[in-house]
């Protein structure tokens, strides 16, 4: 029996699909390593994609909320209090 026409075409996407993902997945990894390590880096993202750091009300912090919920506390206030002794 003959394969089917569309089966090599739905192994393409379905490839495509898994690429996109774990692209995805890295990328998403990469941005919270590097927000992990650096202070500075936090400040940039906080002045120009607030959501990252602070969403809204409803959904809180993401990067500071992931934190707390891994058992570490007081990166919020530690930023905080670094960015507003540069600021003055």
């Amino acid at each position: 029996m003959p394969p089917k026409p569309m089966e090599p075409l739905a192994r393409k996407l379905m490839k495509g699909v898994i690429a996109v993902e774990v692209l995805g997945v890295l990328g998403a990894y990469a941005l919270f390593h590097r927000m992990n390590n650096s202070s500075e880096f936090r400040n940039t993202m906080s002045n120009r994609f607030p959501s990252v750091l602070e969403a809204s009300v409803l959904l809180s912090s993401v990067y500071y909320r992931s934190n707390e919920w891994a058992g570490v506390y007081g990166t919020r206030e530690r930023d905080q209090e670094a960015w507003a002794a540069k600021r003055h």
